[in-house]
């Protein structure tokens, strides 16, 4: 019985697809994982959800499909094509719904895994019912002795930041718990999707990952870092740098969307100083990037969206049995800012 469905969200990711694929399919077939290879192979499958690209990515996975059913005939190769971009949410949640294995591993195009990666993560999350992600070890793919991302923290201020970006790999050897896993190459319990939802396709891209993570903890699940799963990512690979006007205005916009959604109004309350603080510190360090017209239009669009009838509908109702989560998580977002300060990894 397969146990993880590999979804690989693609839009137009030709340059990197079969690179991905390929060391999916190769990293799991090492001894050193200590399975045999068949068994191995059997653990999982991989469903490529393309968002109608129009660059070829779509011949790739073809031609990787008669590939492997001759060389790796135990691995199930899958793409659903789309035919137009339903964004990264969109996509995903297809996958999500197409899978039938107990986890989902999200994996983005512009990675390489290496070896061990799968079954790591599998190992990991199966471990504890109480986990509902756990976050690999993301390497940058330039300078694979620094790191991209050990899972993400999201702080009282607002903003949501990758533990240990740029920072030493060797730093990040311990499983550590986080807030939320990176949906770049994470594995996540698929039936506490079928409880909170899948994601939200309001956020259509970037902290659509942090916000099911924050419901998750609302429900008394944990997210966790596993370092032994490694994984090479280029990133910014689809919208082609770190900051850009789409990016920072989209950003902007759901930053607004995930406190208000999964906040209480005396929690929003609590909160609100910091995070008026966190939004007036984002706007002079995008002004000095000359995105600051992006970033407004983006909180502008964020506040629209939580007062919109679509956007109230996703609203997490508070519940007293979740109390306990609900201070828990607070602390978690008071020492956040610790975190990010840079005090603490």
């Amino acid at each position: 019985m397969k146990e993880t469905t590999i979804i690989i969200p693609n839009y137009n990711g030709i340059q990197y697809l079969e690179k991905c694929i390929c060391s999916l399919i190769k990293g799991e077939s090492k001894e050193e994982n200590g399975m045999e290879s068949d068994k191995l192979h059997a653990l999982f499958d991989i469903l490529v959800v393309d968002n109608g690209s129009s660059d070829g990515s779509e011949q790739v996975v073809e031609k990787l499909k008669k590939e492997r059913a001759e060389h790796f005939p135990h691995i199930g190769l899958h793409q659903i094509r789309l035919d137009h971009n339903t964004g990264f949410c969109g996509a995903v949640n297809i996958g999500i719904r197409e899978a039938k294995t107990p986890y989902v591993l999200l994996l983005n195009n512009d990675t390489e895994v290496l070896p061990g990666f799968v079954s790591s993560l599998t190992r990991t999350i199966a471990s504890d019912r109480k986990l509902f992600s756990v976050s690999a070890k993301m390497l940058s793919m330039k300078e694979p002795e620094k790191m991209d991302d050990a899972g993400d923290f999201y702080c009282a201020l607002g903003w949501a930041f990758a533990r240990g970006k740029g920072g030493s790999a060797s730093d990040y050897a311990e499983p550590a718990e986080i807030f939320a896993a990176c949906g770049g190459a994470a594995i996540y319990r698929r039936e506490v999707f079928e409880q909170l939802g899948l994601l939200d396709e309001n956020h259509f891209a970037y902290l659509e990952d942090i916000d099911v993570a924050y419901r998750a903890q609302i429900h008394g699940y944990r997210n966790q870092y596993e370092p032994s799963a490694a994984v090479l990512h280029a990133g910014s690979a689809t919208t082609g740098s770190a900051h850009n006007p789409f990016k920072v205005r989209l950003s902007a916009r759901n930053s607004v969307y995930l406190a208000y959604k999964n906040m209480p109004l005396l929690q929003l309350l609590l909160n609100l100083p910091f995070l008026l603080c966190g939004h007036f510190i984002k706007l002079l360090y995008f002004a000095k990037k000359h995105l600051a017209g992006p970033y407004l239009k983006g909180l502008g669009q964020g506040i629209t969206l939580c007062l919109s009838k679509e956007g109230r509908a996703h609203k997490i109702p508070f519940r007293l049995n979740h109390l306990l989560h609900y201070v828990r998580i607070q602390c978690m977002l008071w020492w956040n800012i610790v975190r990010r300060l840079g005090f603490f990894h």
